[in-house]
């Protein structure tokens, strides 16, 4: 009988709990998080922050989901290390848990600003549950919010201050909101998504440091210009630190996250890796790339899943991601790589409609659509089919797009 072990009871560790379940039935599975609560939606969880949900809706998986279907799950409980030539991982209560077959899921911590006075009391991140329920408690008594970090993360607490009526300042260290994939253009109708909900925009800005009360709580953020921006509640979201110091005396290949290959297999055998902390061959792409959303963290811990039960490279990841945001009067769309581009082809259709697409060698590999998305499917549909298509930028412009415009893929 094969043993499972998963580190992580996030979207990609149950996703590839559920499939081992099914593709290996008599097999034994373990689920390790030091969490303290089963699986639950990290996409709706800023919902219960901004004070709209419940948390009732946002549990996915209670305790009985893992009996039902005899996956031994562990909650509260710390990863310390892991011997791969033993074939363990080891625990804080110095249990030693053996298994055949390894997947590492524990994703990332949110990263702290290294400036003076960012762990102060009404200073945030956003990632957990727990995150959300002091998020909503905080946000509900604040007058003034400072926000730091222009990515999609952060938006998430420009969202939160409008739902509860705090004004805040985004305090952005470059010259608009998620510069690597955005055109001032697109970025503006995001800046006025914002403003509508009360949250300025602050270009060229961040924080040097943050000012405190007696009582240890924020009151106040100095920017890099010496400017000073009164606030009883901060949210940073500058990144994600990834939770691997377990792995630290291993040989398993770190670059940014967990290295893995398009069948989520590490370099050490019988190891595999799945969710935010990989680094994984993209075959769209056809290099190395990281993805955070949820919808290819599920994707990667069922191709994971697979894989182990197989014992061999049986599925490859071939998945274009999309994340979207729903805080403002109109919807927000990315798709596959919109940051890595080396051309790009936009059009603005109105006051709140625009799309951008990213090509490399010529082939579609990712874009942004705000107000009208209904050209989603069909610019996922080219990207896997890696076409060459750039020189043909117009017709995938065009409002309503027809992929019988474009010449055949034969005639490149």
């Amino acid at each position: 009988m094969s043993e499972y072990v998963i580190i992580g009871d996030g979207i990609s560790g149950s996703s590839a709990a559920e499939t081992l379940r099914e593709e290996d039935p008599e097999s034994s599975i373990t689920v390790i998080t030091d969490e303290g609560e089963p699986l639950y939606n990290r996409i709706l969880i800023k919902e219960h922050a901004k004070g709209k949900l419940p948390e009732a809706p946002i549990s996915i998986h209670d305790e009985e989901w893992y009996e039902e279907r005899d996956i031994d799950l562990s909650l509260n409980t710390h990863v310390t290390t892991v011997d791969t030539d033993e074939k363990v991982v080891r625990t804080h209560e110095k249990a030693d848990i053996p298994y055949d077959k390894l997947l590492i899921a524990t994703g990332g911590t949110p990263t702290q600003l290294p400036v003076a006075n960012s762990d102060a009391e009404g200073i945030h991140h956003f990632w957990t549950f727990q995150d959300a329920r002091r998020i909503r408690e905080s946000a509900e008594a604040a007058e003034d919010a400072v926000i730091v970090g222009a990515g999609l993360l952060g938006i998430d607490f420009a969202a939160v201050c409008g739902a509860q009526d705090v004004d805040g300042k985004f305090l952005m260290r470059g010259d608009r909101w998620w510069r690597y994939a955005l055109s001032s253009e697109g970025a503006e109708i995001m800046h006025e998504g914002m403003r509508e909900v009360g949250v300025e925009p602050v270009f060229d800005s961040g924080v040097s440091e943050f000012e405190v009360d007696g009582d240890g709580h924020v009151e106040a953020a100095i920017d890099a210009n010496g400017d000073r921006y009164p606030c009883d509640f901060a949210g940073v979201a500058i990144g994600l630190t990834f939770n691997t110091e377990f792995i630290r005396d291993t040989d398993i290949e770190q670059d940014n996250g967990i290295v893995v290959d398009e069948y989520m297999q590490t370099n050490v055998e019988d190891v595999y890796a799945a969710g935010d902390l990989t680094q994984f061959y993209d075959v769209l792409l056809g290099e190395q790339a990281q993805n955070g959303s949820w919808g290819s963290a599920k994707e990667q811990g069922r191709i994971a899943g697979v894989n182990m039960a197989a014992g061999d490279s049986a599925e490859e990841f071939q998945w274009v991601s999309s994340y979207s945001i729903t805080h403002f009067d109109f919807p927000f769309l990315s798709f596959g790589h919109p940051t890595l581009g080396d051309e790009h082809a936009e059009r603005r259709y109105s006051d709140t409609e625009w799309r951008r697409i990213a090509f490399k060698h010529g082939k579609v590999i990712g874009g942004v659509l705000i107000g009208d998305l209904s050209a989603q499917s069909k610019l996922k549909q080219l990207m896997r089919e890696q076409r060459v298509v750039s020189d043909q930028a117009e017709v995938l412009l065009e409002k309503q797009v027809d992929l019988d415009n474009l010449a055949p893929a034969q005639e490149q």
